[in-house]
């Protein structure tokens, strides 16, 4: 089952690591959490990846690892999400296995096409706006995009789960929602919030 609400952590946000930003948002009701970490070397990474795995467990939240199908293998994560430049899905899924789940980004429908090549389990779309939590960012695409790119999937019979991404506000879920996304996913809207808590609570809600 793929979630509504994807969390997806940020390291050293108001000086918090991504162990304690993910047990804040699983604190307000997040249950998966993508651990997205960057420029680290592989036993620091493990080291955070175990951590948050003991958090996921407490809190029954699937854990998602970025970009790393052999530390999801080694602290038996849940799944992997794999960027768009990143190894080729039929090699991850080779690692990872039939069981773990896989997600892929994409930002084109050309892009959904190759993906859907492929046993990926849910496809992360965007950037819905712009956003500064990714680097290299992909051009945007905003609510018409999506409602063109989902039609599209529809009519080629591609059903893989739309996850959208990308400076989503509160007040886009509906909308998103309304044009055929079956989740969204979330960094800065928990982690750089006052009140991560609180923040994480109100995107669930909203979802749901």
């Amino acid at each position: 089952m793929i979630s509504k609400l994807h969390y997806i952590t940020q390291g050293n946000i108001e000086g918090k690591s991504h162990q304690e930003l993910a047990e804040l948002a699983c604190k307000g009701g997040v249950d998966w959490v993508q651990l997205r970490v960057k420029d680290t070397p592989y036993e620091e990474w493990k080291t955070i990846a175990l951590e948050t795995r003991a958090i996921c467990d407490k809190y029954g939240a699937k854990l998602i690892i970025n970009d790393n199908p052999q530390l999801a293998v080694e602290v038996n994560a849940d799944g992997v999400h794999v960027g768009k430049e990143d190894m080729p899905l039929a090699e991850v899924r080779s690692i990872i296995g039939p069981d773990r789940i896989l997600g892929a980004t994409t930002n084109t429908f050309e892009d959904i096409l190759e993906v859907a090549k492929h046993q990926v389990d849910y496809i992360g779309l965007g950037p819905f706006r712009f956003t500064n939590t990714k680097d290299k960012l992909s051009p945007v695409l905003g609510l018409d995009c999506y409602h063109k790119i989902i039609f599209r999937m529809e009519n080629e019979g591609i059903e893989l789960p739309v996850i959208a991404i990308g400076g989503i506000l509160l007040d886009d879920i509906q909308e998103l929602f309304f044009v055929g996304v079956q989740g969204i996913a979330i960094a800065s809207g928990i982690n750089a919030a006052i009140n991560p808590v609180e923040a994480a609570m109100a995107y669930v809600n909203e979802v749901n």
